[in-house]
């Protein structure tokens, strides 16, 4: 995310598998990667995005064919714009444009979450 208050945004980028789909950057955990550290690496390869982690947010479990996912999301706070190699689509969105445009519900919550955690903080 980045920006405070009215004003944050979240990134999304386009699927995959079906670009008209918004989802979180994601992916596997390398060998010898943590769940963190492979947020930060699939956000600067997916998202072109650097940034710090402010805390872990959530877990979403779903199926992809006949295996089982499990996926740790972090809220992670924009330091900079890098170079990547993905051909995704990128957008930044405020909280309530987030929540309309993800494609799935657990994703939705994870955008509420999210707004609740910053409101907090601030």
């Amino acid at each position: 995310m980045r920006g405070q208050g009215a004003s944050a945004e979240v990134l999304l980028v386009s699927a995959k598998k079906d670009p008209r789909q918004w989802i979180f950057p994601k992916g596997h955990v390398e060998p010898g990667e943590s769940a963190a550290e492979a947020a930060l690496r699939e956000l600067r390869e997916e998202g072109g995005v650097a940034g710090r982690i402010i805390r872990p947010i959530g877990v979403s479990t779903y199926a992809s064919g006949r295996e089982t996912v499990k996926v740790s999301y972090f809220l992670v706070r924009y330091s900079r714009a890098v170079l990547t190699t993905e051909t995704r689509k990128r957008r930044w969105r405020t909280f309530s444009k987030a929540r309309e445009l993800v494609a799935f519900d657990d994703a939705r919550a994870l955008v509420d979450k999210a707004e609740r955690l910053l409101r907090k903080r601030a």
